[in-house]
């Protein structure tokens, strides 16, 4: 029998502790068991997701106490199995259920002759003494991954990994199987709403991969279209009653509709309904508009300076719908750690090579330097837009590399003027008068903007971690390209309205 077969097996031996099926032995379903033969016919990692209930945690735990269980198929000397979830609390859940299954088995963990044990506040794990096979479990904490040797990891959940560590966590995970030939990293969850993600590209390259999940044109609330995400839905009365609850609140309630899609039918979107700058779909739509005539030269220049060693990027808008960008980092640190710190991974790097990320300046933005590519790429604008704060660095940068006279509008980044920009941006977007160039720069900015509101429901761009930005987003593109269509907007396309706020300063050589 293969190794997957003798694994079902076992699985379908163990005796389930609480839940709907306390006491019964484990029924393993036919999704299970599709898993195990494919996880385990081939050598390299595997992907599984699903919904959220579907017994994913049940069947981790299995395959772990198959590691620790000196009858189990995984069972060898010094075999290491590490469980990997969000944080240590979690991976308890693991640990709790990898001592029932034992227990149940007839073993007597608590003999310390034939088993050591560790449960405490920032360590579980249990080991066969003879033969020193035994499972960790550990939070996604990088710094605690020092010193293992797992023959196996059980990445719990990576979806809900903090984006500041998950890459730092993978690779340590990656570099430590290493160590251990045949080795292999199984990834169970929900689908990342960020296509970076490690567990997003293990879903499309890994050798094996399973997806259960509710394409986004199905209808939300139909049984048929939450059976494709909930492969155990049939078999488990609980998820049945917990799905329907939360249905019911998700026609009412946006956010609750956000989780809904997101863990409920897996459909790789935020699990909380967000302030975002512009949807996804109506983004996309954006993108898929054919090309403009690029003979057309009159273009709008938004400019957004980062702070000192922050990413500063200018936007190109032009009257025929095309929207460029380009931005630079200062040279240290250099675009490999700095999108590791900012939890990007290879993002800067790709940007770069694509030609969109500029490197210029010691520990500073060089401005300076963007400007004389803006030139280079596209010719003089027909003016200039920029946030009043930068105003007076802006100016000088301009007069540094002898910029093209042209108006430079300075605009305030509150209610007024910042939700001004915004709503123009978000009408010109939404009216096909956007049609943005391929850019990873302006799609990782789009997608990382968050607005907040006032009272009366004017939004502006969010700043820090208002509006549940992450506080290393760097989206300075989409606030450099709200700057340069908002005015596009005005000048081209608002009739008979005009802006009243918003000055403008005439550039002297």
């Amino acid at each position: 029998m293969s190794l997957g077969g003798d694994l079902i097996d076992f699985v379908g031996g163990l005796t389930i502790v609480g839940g709907d099926a306390d006491g019964e032995p484990f029924t393993v379903l036919p999704w299970e068991a599709r898993f195990l033969r494919g996880a385990f016919r081939r050598a390299g990692d595997a992907a599984l997701s699903e919904a959220r209930g579907n017994g994913k945690t049940a069947l981790c735990a299995g395959i772990a106490t198959a590691v620790a269980d000196p009858g189990g198929p995984l069972h060898g000397n010094r075999y290491e199995c590490v469980v990997v979830a969000s944080s240590f609390d979690q991976s308890r859940i693991t640990y709790e259920d990898v001592l029932s299954f034992l227990r149940e088995r007839g073993h007597d963990i608590d003999d310390r002759a034939l088993w050591r044990k560790q449960d405490s506040a920032n360590r579980a794990l249990i080991e066969y003494r003879p033969t020193g096979a035994r499972v960790r479990c550990l939070g996604s904490d990088p710094s605690r991954m020092h010193g293992i040797r797992p023959k196996l990891v059980l990445a719990d959940e990576p979806a809900q990994w903090p984006k500041e560590t998950r890459d730092r966590a993978i690779a340590a995970l990656r570099t430590s199987l290493g160590k251990v030939p045949g080795s292999k990293l199984i990834a169970l969850g929900t689908r990342p709403a960020d296509d970076e993600h490690f567990f997003a590209k293990m879903l499309e390259r890994a050798p094996y991969v399973q997806v259960h999940a509710t394409p986004p044109d199905d209808p939300p609330f139909r049984k048929r279209s939450i059976r494709k995400a909930n492969p155990s839905y049939d078999h488990l009365p609980s998820l049945r009653a917990q799905i329907a609850e939360e249905a019911e609140e998700a026609k009412r309630d946006p956010d609750a509709l956000a989780s809904f899609r997101a863990l409920r039918l897996n459909q790789g979107t935020d699990d909380v309904a967000r302030s975002v700058l512009i949807d996804g779909d109506t983004w996309r739509q954006a993108l898929a508009l054919p090309e403009p005539d690029v003979t057309a030269t009159t273009y709008v220049l938004g400019v957004d300076l980062g702070q000192n060693a922050a990413m500063s990027a200018a936007a190109a808008y032009w009257r025929d719908g095309r929207l460029d960008a380009v931005a630079v980092f200062p040279e240290q640190p250099d675009l490999r750690e700095r999108g590791l710190a900012d939890g990007v991974g290879s993002l800067y790097t790709k940007m770069a090579d694509r030609g969109e990320l500029l490197t210029a300046g010691g520990r500073v933005s060089d401005i300076p330097a963007l400007l004389a590519e803006v030139l280079n790429r596209w010719g003089a604008p027909a003016a200039v837009v920029c946030d009043r704060w930068r105003e007076a660095e802006l100016l000088d940068s301009l007069e540094a590399v002898r910029f093209p006279r042209c108006p430079v509008v300075v605009r305030g980044q509150g209610f007024m003027d910042g939700g001004e920009d915004v709503r123009a941006f978000r009408r010109a977007v939404m009216s096909d008068l956007v049609r943005p160039a391929e850019s990873l720069l302006l799609d990782a900015a789009i997608k990382e903007a968050r607005t907040v509101g006032d009272p009366a429901g004017n939004h502006k761009l969010a700043k820090r971690t208002e509006g549940g930005r992450r506080a290393q987003a760097r989206d300075d593109a989409a606030a450099a390209a709200v700057l340069a269509v908002a005015a596009g907007w005005r000048e081209w396309h608002q009739a008979p309205e005009r802006a009243t706020s918003g000055g403008v300063v005439a550039v002297a050589r």
